[in-house]
């Protein structure tokens, strides 16, 4: 059992669920020889990986959630929620916390089923360019992965290719953060060169070319490596008619399940197919529930709730505010202001609770996409890093206008906030007006954490003068990264030592 906790390796659980635009059909794989004949058996083990992302264990709950109550701009409502989910919050989880515990052998039961993808394309009867095509999907989902657990985790085990023989991986050590970052760019130029510029029916659950430099030019970002994050950003941006991007024109409709599919500011996303459970927590999305009203008659749990100085400090006249929070709800058939929620009096978060398509009455089991990149933030990432490499230029200042402009379209009429950036900033102003537009545009998707990590900002928004959710506690020496599973260190001393502080 051991090694097979660890990396999942002998088996791909894929009640493939993740996936509307997929055909599904459940897959078990013992060894790429044994199984793989045909293109469709090759997709079937890349759709189990995306059915394991689509996961309570992974974007359904726990990955999620635990990344947006890192961040600032996510608090713990209901303080009768499970401890693990506190720790997370106040920064004072150890080894044995059960949501890190649980995200740790689920990535890797995504990367063995992207390994097992590459080693069945390259034994099956087929082309090569449609071979390349398979391999490069599998690798994109693999460096995805691959691209949380080392922001969370810091140095772990990287495994590039299937192992049939799980003794082998038995003992197996971490490689440094560098080191992944430098397979995780490979796999990304593999990508680009090999993924389609679009897909049939415009699917956004799939990676396309488009995906591949979206997401170099994060990583790149991440990297401080500021040339490369805009010259991908860029690529992007000048190709985005053939790729079918763009900024949606009302902001609701990122966040409305019946409006998703297909939309065009969505440039990777992660699909959950409505009122369906494959088992085991597949397709199980909760994040609904999770930040819902507990008390209103679309009842929800209040467990992930932002702050009142999220609330308060947030211009009303910009229209992600009204989007982003419920402020007030249906209560006993009545709408009712945050004053008369039942146990957390303060708004809400809106964007996954609102309209889950078809959900469960309390919004579980919602046909929601997660939207891992959109069009909105590559043009953030291009004007962050344009300002990185030549200051706040024209062109880096027209990035962050066109994601205002739409900031201040209203359904029925157009505000006057927030105002477009003007010239004559500095290349520090310009930089915090960046990670500012970033906090909110962004705003509870799973982004904020990152940004704080990435810009070492820990000590200011957790401890600062203007902090949102003040955490004293919050060491920079320890907290921005997760301690390593303690089963897992207790399986294999190898992964040792413990990261600084647990």
């Amino acid at each position: 059992m051991k090694n097979i906790k660890l990396f999942g390796i002998l088996f791909i659980m894929a009640a493939i669920v993740g996936c509307t635009d997929l055909e599904e059909d459940p897959v078990g794989v013992l060894a790429p020889e044994g199984f793989f004949r045909t293109e469709a058996d090759v997709e079937a083990a890349i759709f189990g990986a995306y059915g394991r992302i689509a996961s309570e264990r992974l974007y359904g709950r726990k990955l999620v959630l635990s990344i947006q109550l890192l961040s600032d701009m996510c608090d713990i409502g209901d303080r009768g929620t499970p401890a693990r989910r506190q720790q997370i919050n106040d920064f004072n989880s150890d080894a044995n916390n059960g949501m890190t515990s649980n995200i740790w052998p689920y990535s890797y039961s995504v990367i063995s089923a992207c390994n097992a993808a590459i080693e069945g394309a390259n034994i099956i009867d087929t082309d090569e360019a449609t071979r390349n095509a398979l391999i490069a999907e599998a690798r994109f989902v693999r460096a995805w992965m691959y691209y949380h657990l080392i922001r969370l985790y810091g140095d772990i085990p990287y495994v590039g290719e299937f192992v049939n023989d799980p003794e082998a991986v038995a003992t197996i050590s971490k490689t440094s953060v560098s080191e992944i970052y430098g397979f995780i760019i490979e796999d990304m130029e593999f990508a680009w060169q090999h993924l389609p510029m679009t897909h049939p029916d415009n699917v956004r659950t799939r990676p396309s070319k488009g995906t591949a430099y979206t997401m170099l030019a994060s990583v790149y970002l991440t990297m401080g490596n500021w040339q490369q994050a805009y010259e991908k950003a860029k690529w992007v941006i000048d190709h985005a008619a053939e790729l079918d991007y763009g900024l949606v024109d009302n902001y609701q409709d990122l966040f409305d399940a019946t409006k998703q599919d297909g939309i065009k500011e969505h440039i990777f996303a992660i699909d959950f197919l409505g009122q369906q459970n494959g088992g085991g927590g597949e397709n199980d999305d909760l994040m609904g529930p999770i930040t819902g009203v507990r008390g209103a008659d679309v009842v929800g749990w209040s467990v992930s709730v932002p702050s009142m100085l999220v609330y308060e400090t947030w211009d009303a006249r910009d229209y992600r505010k009204k989007v982003s929070f419920a402020d007030s709800m249906i209560i006993g058939g009545e709408l009712k202001d945050y004053t008369f929620y039942e146990d957390v009096p303060r708004p809400h978060m809106a964007k996954f609770h609102r309209f889950p398509g078809n959900a469960n009455q309390d919004t579980r089991y919602s046909d929601h996409n997660y939207v891992c990149f959109r069009y909105a933030e590559v043009l953030l990432i291009a004007a962050e890093a344009l300002n990185e490499v030549s200051g706040p230029t024209a062109e880096a200042q027209g990035y962050i206008n066109q994601v205002r402009a739409r900031a201040r379209q209203w359904p029925t009429f157009t505000s006057d906030f927030p105002a477009d950036v003007a010239g004559g900033l500095s290349k520090d102003e310009f930089r915090d007006t960046i990670m500012e537009e970033r906090r909110l545009e962004l705003c509870f998707e799973f982004k904020r954490w990152y940004d704080i990590k990435r810009r070492q900002m820990g000590d200011e928004v957790f401890k600062g003068a203007n902090s949102l959710e003040p955490h004293d506690n919050f060491n920079s020496g320890i907290h921005y990264l997760l301690a390593l599973p303690g089963d897992e260190l207790d399986r294999n001393p190898n992964l040792l030592p413990q990261n600084p502080g647990y």
